[in-house]
């Protein structure tokens, strides 16, 4: 079982606005979580009901990761 403090950890880095950081932190995990990552960060960005920094710092990791949302 993964620490609630790994995940938040994580997803800190993941939304941080810094490229190395980011992919520090996607390059980490195994292919399904970073699949199931992809997705979450796809559907932040998209989905209305996000704060808009939340949408934003979506965006700005799957541009760092070159997967843009469709």
């Amino acid at each position: 079982m993964v620490d609630q403090s790994d995940l938040d950890t994580l997803w800190g880095q993941l939304l941080s606005h810094h490229p190395d950081a980011i992919r520090a932190a996607f390059f980490t995990l195994n292919p399904d979580e970073q699949a199931a990552i992809l997705a979450h960060l796809q559907l932040m960005s998209i989905e209305p009901d996000w704060h808009p920094e939340q949408r934003l710092s979506a965006e700005t990791a799957l541009s760092v990761l070159k997967i843009q949302g469709e």
